[in-house]
């Protein structure tokens, strides 16, 4: 792959400082063979009442990762290979797919950990599922899409870790959030509402929307605050900058929805966490913001 020179003096004799210089220049050319284009993965809008309703699939919104099957290979939505087990995607479809890799209700971190593994460890795998929403290749609507995939899932032998998320739909607005409550009373994020006419595209517009109790947002982390009384020691609060669409940065402290570990290790100066909040201040402040967890860049 490299050619050591040896005229005008460069790298002569296998210097130490050149070997370092081409080990580097490996490492990052074989980080950048291991990272793909990023899929063109289908973006959610928020809920609001200004649909037909009737028009939508509804689905539980699960709280995992977003991962492509491009045939081949699982690819995050930043364009890195998750690197599972051989067994796990030996029987999958070849053609692409869209959904989650996922463990349970309120299990993302661990999911997290076990996902983003460059050696995969079989056994946590075996607890893991990948759960189907869409076939990002089809120039169907959605609802030809979802028909496709539920006589491909039950006319074929597929491994039980691969799965097609349950989908229904509802009569009216108090159905809706009568089924949103019934979700997240039991440990869910929320849900989602796919239009049934709607073609798989890379852009956030209504014809996908998520609808939860709380919003979420991401933020950046400024600084630490140490904590008081039975947190003494360990984290009080951060000061963080979010972000909103339109750009602009808003500061404040985020001092509740950490555990006590995390506490002890809180997420780092520079890194990106999600919170959730409950609408805005009058000076645009998120309203009641709790932690959520560090936003892995992957």
């Amino acid at each position: 792959m490299f050619q050591f020179y040896t005229d005008g003096g460069r790298c002569k004799g296998m210097q130490r400082s050149c070997l370092i210089r081409l080990i580097f220049v490996g490492l990052v050319i074989v980080s950048l063979q291991a990272k793909s284009q990023p899929p063109e993965l289908q973006l959610a809008n928020r809920y609001h009442p200004d649909i037909t309703l009737q028009h939508y699939w509804i689905s539980e919104k699960l709280d995992g990762v977003r991962a492509y099957w491009d045939g081949s290979t699982l690819v995050s939505k930043r364009g890195n290979t998750y690197h599972a087990p051989a067994w796990f995607t030996a029987d999958f479809p070849d053609f692409p797919l869209d959904g989650e890799l996922w463990l349970a209700r309120n299990t993302f971190e661990k999911l997290s950990g076990i996902v983003r593994k460059k050696q995969p460890i079989s056994d946590e795998w075996r607890t893991v599922t990948y759960q189907i929403f869409d076939l990002p290749n089809s120039p169907k609507t959605f609802d030809d899409r979802l028909n496709f995939l539920r006589a491909f899932f039950k006319q074929n032998p597929l491994p039980g870790w691969l799965r097609l998320i349950e989908q229904y739909k509802v009569k009216n607005h108090d159905d809706l959030m009568w089924q949103l409550d019934s979700v997240v009373d039991q440990g869910a994020e929320g849900l989602m509402l796919h239009l049934g006419t709607s073609y798989y595209h890379n852009r956030r517009d209504d014809e996908l929307l998520k609808l939860k109790r709380y919003s979420d947002a991401e933020a950046k982390v400024i600084s630490h605050f140490p904590g008081k009384g039975k947190y003494q020691g360990m984290l009080g609060s951060m000061l963080v900058e979010a972000i909103n669409k339109t750009q602009k940065m808003t500061r404040f402290k985020l001092g509740t929805g950490f555990s006590d570990e995390q506490r002890r290790q809180p997420p780092p100066v520079g890194s990106l966490i999600s919170y959730k909040y409950f609408g805005l201040t009058s000076k645009g402040v998120p309203r009641f913001a709790s932690f959520m967890r560090v936003r892995a860049e992957y």
